[in-house]
């Protein structure tokens, strides 16, 4: 008795380390997801969006690049099925992390890991594999589950402030949110055109391909972006594949 006691004691100790260790990684997450979900909720409020449905995007889609490309586009007028497949390209990446923190935590359960794979984000993909380690112990899945069940709060608590405050603050303020979208996407693409020049060249393409879509086609702008985002990755498959062989 005294024994499983004492084996319960340790379990419940091994939880809460990991936990605790969770937590003190995802807390920068979690701050520097707030000032963006908010900046997302103040945008998708003024793009039409009621408090219920921008927050409901957030718990079910949890990808702020594709949050606020969809916000924007819905702003625009642009159709359902435009932004189910412009988010749907924008967040392919997703698929090609899962695959690789499933192949990390193979040691753990799918029960585990199949869930836990839903949550991940760049950056709570970039932590977990700088916590690789984690896979290894026996309540690895605790930290895991920490880390992302922490930065998703925070998504989603910012999210649900930025659409209340969408109600209250002044128009002209609401309004100039927008640049916020272009500023992540810029904040996205600087530091990788200075590890590498070809991908500068791919934005720049995909950039003049949505300008002559949209300008000199006609086409819709929910369509231009599909488009030219489909035709910018298939340069990009080419140019980065010459890169690894050179």
């Amino acid at each position: 008795m005294d024994h499983a006691q004492t084996m319960t004691s340790a379990d419940q100790f091994g939880r809460k380390e990991a936990i605790k260790k969770g937590l003190v990684a995802g807390l920068p997450i979690f701050l520097g997801y707030l000032p963006i979900a908010v900046a997302y909720g103040v945008l998708a409020k003024e793009s039409g969006l009621s408090t219920f449905e921008t927050t409901m995007m957030s718990v079910l889609v949890f990808a702020g690049a594709a949050q606020f490309m969809a916000a924007g586009m819905f702003s625009a007028g642009a159709m359902f099925v435009e932004i189910v497949i412009a988010t749907f390209v924008l967040n392919f990446r997703h698929f090609i992390m899962s695959m690789s923190f499933m192949n990390t935590t193979k040691a753990f359960p799918l029960r585990w890991r199949f869930p836990l794979s839903l949550g991940l984000t760049d950056e709570t993909f970039a932590v977990s594999s700088l916590h690789s380690n984690q896979a290894k112990h026996q309540y690895g899945t605790y930290f895991y589950l920490s880390l992302i069940l922490f930065a998703y709060v925070g998504w989603i608590s910012g999210s649900l402030a930025g659409a209340l405050l969408g109600e209250v603050i002044p128009q002209a303020l609401s309004e100039s949110m927008g640049i916020a979208l272009y500023a992540m996407f810029i904040g996205l693409l600087v530091p990788s055109i200075k590890k590498e020049w070809r991908l500068g060249a791919i934005a720049v393409f995909s950039m003049g391909l949505n300008f002559i879509f949209m300008e000199v086609l006609s086409v819709s702008k929910g369509w231009a972006i599909v488009i030219s985002t489909i035709i910018g990755s298939f340069l990009g498959v080419f140019l980065l594949k010459e890169e690894d062989e050179s």
